[in-house]
């Protein structure tokens, strides 16, 4: 919904019915990833994608009929081929995708206006919706779930509390996806199936080193729906003129403001940290706290020179082998990059390749799956 969510409020709040169609499943090479949107109005316009043009059309048809129609009740719509005769079909990926396809308007979604302005000003927030069954009374229920409170019920105390607790675990991670559960909140049952989309602040990446290379990174940290914060110690390269791409422009020692952003819980498992500066005397201390910190990934710049000498001087101030085994020097993957653009695609592409445990290498190269996880 994030990414159709100025036009649905647009529509929303003059009162007219839109179509909302949102990817709540996906097996093998689907093409979108769940909580993908496609939004249509009353007037047939469209907007957004739930396949990157595979099965578009019929999406619309049925997104069409939901807006058009007062009468229209929810449906979940499946689409899936063998990869053998997905092209004759449409679904070219070869994947699966199942799509919840509902009429929006203020009085089947009240909690919209209040939804919209959290994911806006960055508080968590969680819709529940179940999709499957048909035939339950719950089809088409949803719950909102916030950090302290809840909106809406299924109709069942056991089911609601479940809910709330599951998907505040799923809103914490940032994912986006689907529950299952017996009708009074079994967890070990499947007869009810719940699509969970999050809708939680962005990922922060946090570059220490005001160079020309951190400057490209912020830029593909923010084509990437990173919150980029940039930050050196030094005030003549620390500006916001020499890094317009990044969300907040920092000056400060770096270890000395990493070390507050976490004891103000701003730095969580998601977060991305790319040390450029270096300069022992900057990127050490900011190691020795980097390292020692839940998030998802810290790399260092420098020659592998420089590499073994950063080591030697972590190793000195006490770090653990674990602790060191976490970072990733030189940073970037193997591209032969040159140009600080190129080594921004590189680290970029690392930070990918941890994120969803890729290999790095060519697929052309690799057997199995393309995605993971």
């Amino acid at each position: 919904m994030r990414d159709v969510l100025d036009e649905l409020m647009e529509q929303w709040s003059r009162g007219r019915p839109v179509g909302l169609a949102t990817v709540v499943e996906t097996w093998k090479s689907a093409p979108r990833p769940a909580g993908a949107s496609m939004l249509v109005s009353s007037s047939g316009e469209a907007l957004g994608s739930v396949s990157g043009g595979c099965v578009e059309g019929a999406v619309y048809e049925v997104a069409s009929e939901a807006a058009s129609d007062a009468s229209f009740t929810p449906v979940l719509e499946r689409y899936g081929v063998s990869d053998d005769d997905a092209f004759a079909v449409g679904l070219t990926c070869g994947g699966t995708i199942h799509v919840y396809v509902e009429r929006v308007t203020p009085e089947t979604f009240p909690e919209l206006g209040e939804v919209a302005e959290a994911i806006r000003t960055g508080v968590p927030v969680a819709v529940v919706t179940c999709v499957d069954p048909a035939d339950t009374e719950r089809f088409g229920r949803r719950m909102v779930v916030f950090g302290d409170r809840t909106s809406g019920s299924f109709g069942s105390d056991r089911l609601d509390e479940a809910v709330t607790d599951d998907a505040r675990g799923m809103l914490a991670s940032g994912t986006t996806g689907t529950l299952r559960y017996g009708h009074d909140g079994e967890r070990r049952k499947d007869e009810l199936t719940l699509a969970v989309a999050s809708y939680a602040p962005k990922p922060r990446m946090i570059v220490f080193g005001a160079i020309d290379f951190a400057a490209a990174l912020a830029r593909t940290g923010s084509f990437l729906g990173f919150h980029v914060t940039v930050c050196d110690a030094r005030p003549v390269f620390a500006t916001r003129r020499r890094f317009p791409d990044a969300d907040e422009v920092v000056v400060d020692w770096p270890h000395r403001y990493l070390k507050a952003e976490a004891e103000a819980g701003r730095i969580d498992e998601r977060t991305v940290l790319c040390v450029l500066t270096h300069d022992p005397k900057f990127d050490v201390p900011l190691l020795e706290v980097a390292l020692r910190l839940p998030v998802a990934y810290v790399g260092a710049m420098g020659s592998r020179r420089t590499h073994e000498d950063r080591l030697s001087r972590l190793r000195e101030a006490g770090l653990r082998p674990g602790e060191l085994a976490r970072l990733r020097s030189p940073i970037g993957l193997d591209l032969g990059a040159r140009t600080p653009e190129e080594t921004a695609v590189s680290i970029a592409a690392e930070i990918i390749a941890v994120r969803w445990s890729g290999t790095g290498e060519a697929l052309t190269g690799v057997e199995g799956p393309i995605h993971r996880g």
